[in-house]
């Protein structure tokens, strides 16, 4: 079995309304140091065994449902787990 994590993240070019709110949630708590805020999403999947491709089978998951392609990009790294 494995386990994978998907990290998506607006894209740079894409403004982040949520990050500004949090930016200025912050410096008004005294956070000055604070610069930028990005505000993202995880998301975990469990997969049982499979003949797909792992990294193929999760990059369509991702492109087709998971990830909106004209605004945010991912990143994923698969984890072995041990079955209890």
């Amino acid at each position: 079995m494995k386990k994978v994590n998907v990290f998506v993240t607006l894209r740079e070019s894409v403004i982040d309304p949520q990050g500004t709110a949090a930016i200025s949630a912050l410096q008004a708590k005294g956070y000055n140091e604070v610069q930028d805020v990005r505000i993202g999403k995880y998301i975990e999947l469990t997969l049982g065994d499979t003949e797909r491709d792992l990294d193929t089978a999760v990059k369509e998951m991702c492109e087709k449902l998971l990830v909106n392609s004209n605004v945010e990009d991912y990143r994923f790294e698969v984890l072995e787990v041990e079955e209890a």
